[in-house]
């Protein structure tokens, strides 16, 4: 099977029409018509149910778009960071970080700084997005190494290095009356009037239903918290980008934030194994569970891991 082939089905299977799906990919109707005949042929199935009227995904049609969406998106991966790595051959080396904005931020200026001194580093670029963003983004070949959280973010498929676990705080506007307060639990704040967790966006944009207030930002919440408008529950680290009209209260029963470093587990990049050798280096494996510290335990060993992303085997 082609990749021409999939991204014709696949253009077919997500616009459920063929002119639109012929428009979309910039050729004529006939040939996109025939190439999808043929797949059908060779692969002894019917993809796609056709009327006068309408076009509808049989079963196995069903399937293959899942595949075919993760196969064109493993080939888009590879394509980025194949050019990266002759970018790198030609003496033109780099990294690209990603990191959700307003994460970290402390943790990622010592990492930036500790590798910056290193010989042999190279530039690092970083890219800000919005949460859940970062590991699409490591996923599809757009970033050579990510900062995560867990639980938020999965790292299913990824190579790990547990850098830091934190417990959590909810932000309040200053004046609240739990704002006084030693701690709180969750129960306190689901039963907040007037001040609903926010609502972030999913994956395709939309967001789910509930009485908080849509946000894409970090800036935004911290905003409309300010405002009396809502209340989120935040790692403990974020205290350090609070301002004067806003408040921190532990969370005792909030679940444990977890920061990782990932990569793509068939790096061979020597780059990248340099920059997860200073963040290790900084944040050992058995350094402890303190907050703002790693746990006793990795999600992979720092050897096997480091191994891995610099091309040597064990």
């Amino acid at each position: 099977m082609e990749t021409r082939e999939l991204r014709y089905f696949v253009a077919v299977a997500e616009e459920l029409h063929f002119g639109r799906a012929a428009q979309r990919l910039g050729i004529a109707q006939p040939p996109l018509s025939r190439a999808i005949q043929q797949l059908e042929r060779r692969l002894g199935a019917a993809l796609l149910d056709r009327t006068s009227r309408t076009v509808t995904l049989t079963e196995a049609g069903s399937v293959l778009l899942a595949e075919g969406r993760a196969a064109l998106d493993a080939v888009d991966a590879a394509d980025r960071r194949t050019r990266r790595a002759a970018l790198a051959a030609t003496g033109r080396p780099g990294l690209v970080l990603v990191t959700k904005a307003g994460a970290s931020s402390e943790l990622l200026a010592k990492l930036l700084d500790a590798y910056a001194a290193e010989p042999g580093a190279v530039p690092v670029d970083v890219t800000l997005c919005g949460p859940g963003e970062q590991e699409r983004h490591l996923r599809e070949g757009r970033a050579d190494v990510a900062l995560l959280h867990r639980p938020f973010d999965s790292t299913a498929g990824l190579d790990t290095e547990e850098l830091s676990r934190e417990s959590q705080v909810v932000v309040l506007p200053a004046g609240h009356p739990l704002a006084g307060r030693a701690h709180v639990h969750m129960a306190d704040i689901s039963a907040l009037p007037g001040l609903p967790l926010p609502r972030w966006p999913d994956r395709d944009g939309t967001y789910p239903p509930g009485p908080g207030p849509q946000v894409r930002d970090h800036t935004q919440l911290l905003q409309l918290i300010a405002l009396g408008r809502a209340c989120a529950v935040s790692p403990e680290s974020s205290r350090a980008q609070l301002h004067g009209d806003l408040a921190a209260v532990p969370v005792l029963d909030a679940p444990t934030v977890t920061t990782v470093i990932a990569w793509p587990p068939h790096s061979r990049s020597r780059a990248v194994a340099d920059l997860i050798r200073t963040a290790t280096r900084l944040w050992p494996p058995h350094a402890g569970m303190m907050t703002n510290r790693p746990s006793t335990t990795a999600t992979n060993s720092t050897t096997t891991g480091l191994s891995r992303a610099g091309g040597v085997r064990t």
